[in-house]
């Protein structure tokens, strides 16, 4: 039974990475972090969460700052590691405070971007990426 193989080549499994991290990443800045980039004073109107007490624009900014330019970072695999770690505070904000820990329920989104910036603290970005090419 060959297709119960459970050896990867390096190949495989950094295209699935490049394929995780763009996917991931792109949803994320576009469908989030670029929507609070260019709404940022009516977010910031509207009483954006701050669940640090920090202040409101400073928890935007910092959310901004996680799920735009991190998440670029991600796509293009780009200090992976470190870019992932303010996304993943982010979602687990996103997920314990905004949706009470709900997984099942309306933070099922940000439990799954967790598992997948979780895993790819774990992993790194593969040798499709800038860190693998800086690295060398």
């Amino acid at each position: 039974m060959k297709w119960l193989n459970t050896k990867y080549k390096d190949g495989t499994v950094s295209l699935a990475l490049l394929i995780l991290r763009v996917v991931a990443g792109s949803a994320m800045a576009i469908n989030h972090g670029y929507k609070k980039l260019t709404g940022f004073s009516e977010m910031a109107a509207k009483g954006f969460a701050d669940p640090f007490h920090i202040g409101v624009k400073a928890s935007l900014g910092m959310t901004v700052f996680a799920e735009f330019f991190c998440a670029v970072f991600v796509v293009l695999g780009l200090l992976t590691r470190l870019a992932v770690i303010p996304l993943m505070i982010a979602m687990c904000v996103a997920l314990f405070v905004a949706h009470s820990g709900d997984f099942f329920g309306k933070g099922e989104l940000a439990g799954v971007f967790l598992a997948v910036f979780l895993v790819l603290l774990l992993v790194g970005p593969g040798k499709y990426s800038l860190d693998k090419t800086i690295g060398k």
